[in-house]
C-alpha cells in the first residue's frame, strides 16, 4: 500500500461516523490481510517520545496504520486530575495529521464509563474482519503489571501484544520469560526503541513553571497548549 493510501470508511444507511477512525476504518474490508496497531495512552499531552515509539513499532511490524487511541476516564489514573477527555484527543488529532499511517480515535473518549483495555479491544476485534490482525503498544513497565487489568487472560486473544521499552527501564530476562509463558499472556512481543527521555508528567510541570516544551511536542500541540491555557497553574 502507498503510503498515501487511506481507507475510506463504507457508506452507511443511517450516515453513521466511523467507528473506529477516519484513516482505517475500512481497512481489511476488501479481503486483503492487513495489520494494525492500537497505541492507547492518557496522552496528557502527547509528546515526540509517543510518535517516535509508534513510527519504530510501525516499521518493524510493517504495520499499515497505528491509531492513537486517548482514554477516555483511565481507571488507572483517577485520583490523578487528567486533563479534560476532547482536549486530549484534539491534541492527538493534530499530532498525527500529518501522518498518512497515524490517526486518531475518540472510541474510548465516546465511551461511558471507565476505560479498559480489554473493551477497547473486543469492540475492534468486533468491528475488523478476521483477516486484520491488531497490535496492542504500550510501555514494558505498563505490561508488565498486565494481570492487574481487567479480564488479563482475554487480552492476547484480542491482539498481539508489544512492550516497548522506555529509556532507563529494562525488563529483566526473568520477567520477559514469565510474561511469555503466563496463560494470560502468551503472546507478548518486547521490543527496544530509541526514544527522547520525555514524560507527560515532566511536560505539565515545565507548563505549570513557564518553561519552554519547544521540541519536545509537536508544534501544533505546543500551540493548542499555550493557545487554550492547559497546565497553567491558574488553569
Amino acid at each position: 500500500m502507498a503510503a498515501s493510501d487511506t481507507f475510506a470508511c463504507p457508506s452507511s444507511a443511517d450516515g453513521a461516523e466511523p467507528v473506529v477512525c477516519e484513516r482505517f476504518d475500512a481497512l481489511g474490508f476488501d479481503g486483503k490481510h492487513a495489520r494494525l496497531g492500537i497505541m492507547g495512552g492518557t496522552f496528557d499531552p502527547i509528546h515526540v517520545g509517543h510518535l517516535a515509539c509508534a513510527e519504530q513499532v510501525r516499521d518493524v511490524f510493517e504495520l499499515d496504520g497505528v491509531v492513537f487511541m486517548p482514554a477516555g476516564d483511565p481507571w488507572m489514573k483517577r485520583g490523578r486530575g487528567v486533563s479534560d477527555a476532547e482536549e486530549r484527543f484534539a491534541m492527538v488529532k493534530a499530532a498525527v495529521a500529518d501522518n498518512p499511517r497515524f490517526d486518531a480515535s475518540r472510541l474510548e473518549i465516546d465511551r461511558a464509563g471507565a476505560t479498559y483495555t480489554v473493551d477497547t479491544l473486543r469492540a475492534l476485534r468486533a468491528h475488523y474482519p478476521d483477516n486484520v490482525e491488531l497490535y496492542f503498544i504500550s510501555g514494558a513497565d505498563a505490561v508488565q503489571h498486565i494481570l492487574e487489568w481487567r479480564d488479563a487472560a482475554e487480552l492476547s486473544r484480542l491482539a498481539r501484544l508489544v512492550a516497548v521499552t522506555r529509556p532507563g527501564y529494562e525488563l529483566g530476562d526473568a520477567r520477559r520469560r514469565y510474561m511469555r509463558t503466563h496463560a494470560a499472556i502468551r503472546d507478548v512481543s518486547v521490543i527496544e526503541v530509541t526514544a527522547l527521555a520525555v514524560s507527560s508528567t515532566d511536560l505539565r510541570e515545565k507548563v505549570r513553571s513557564g518553561r519552554s516544551v519547544r521540541y519536545l511536542v509537536p508544534p501544533v500541540v505546543a500551540d493548542y497548549i499555550e493557545t487554550h491555557g492547559l497546565y497553567r497553574e491558574d488553569a
